[in-house]
Formats: C-alpha cells, structure tokens, sequence
C-alpha cells in the first residue's frame, strides 16, 4: 500500500504553504476579491490544476510504452461550478497533441489516460461529468 502524506501550514490570512515528503511545496491562497492576498491558487484550483497535470503524465507515460513520439501536448481543463454549489459539477477536458503517430493511436492513448489517471477518478467518484476531446495538431 502506498501512503501520500501532505501537510499544510497556514501562514498569514489565507495564505497556507504546503508541501509533501519528497520535498515540494506550493502555496494556496484565496483571491483579492475573497478576502486572500492572490499569492497561490486556490485549493480548488489546484485540484483542477493536478487533473491537468495527472492527464499529461499519463498520457506521456502511456505514450512511452506504445513507443508513440509526442511533439507537443497540452491539456487545457475547464471546470463548472454551478452558483449555490459547494463544489464543481463538470469538467472539460482538451488535449491537444502534436504528433506522427495514427490518429487511430492516439484516441487509444486518451482512452487508456482517461481509464488509469488516479485524479480523475477521484473526480469521477465524486460525481464530477467529465468530458474530454482531443485535437490532433501536424
């Protein structure tokens, strides 16, 4: 079993810094409009963010082992979140990859990203609607 372990520290106002045990820190804040200093993303963000982050991973990942060359690869992310939500409701996913391989492949490759990102399937297990298309660039 493997064990992640995260701490936070808040700082000042909003503002917390958190970091890991293989020695990463971020810092979380709210924006000037609620009441933070704008420092860091929100935690909310940063969920959206590490979603984007784990598609690119794995999709590079998988990539590798189908022995698929990848130019170039975005994932942009838009999340809902629905007014008197507590959290976000849908996400929409866009990789955009630039690449030699068959288009046929690399709809394989998201498919196989989309199944074994261990973010999204939080998100999908919290009930998020997740969409995702991709956009095959030269």
């Amino acid at each position: 079993m493997q064990v992640i372990v995260a701490r936070a520290k808040l700082v000042e106002g909003f503002r917390s810094i958190i970091d890991n045990d293989r020695g990463h820190s971020i810092i979380v804040d709210l924006p000037k409009e609620r009441g933070g200093t704008n420092t860091g993303a929100t935690a909310l963000e940063l969920a959206i963010m590490a979603l984007a982050g784990c598609i690119t991973t794995v999709y590079s990942l998988i990539a590798k082992k189908m022995r698929a060359e990848i130019e170039d690869l975005n994932v942009i992310v838009k999340a809902e979140r629905p007014d008197g939500e507590a959290t976000i409701t849908k996400v929409e996913i866009e990789v955009k990859v630039k690449s030699r391989a068959p288009r046929e492949m690399l709809s394989k490759m998201l498919n196989l990203t989309l199944k074994n990102c261990p973010v999204g399937a939080l998100f999908e297990k919290a009930g998020v609607k997740i969409e995702a298309i991709m956009k095959v660039e030269g």
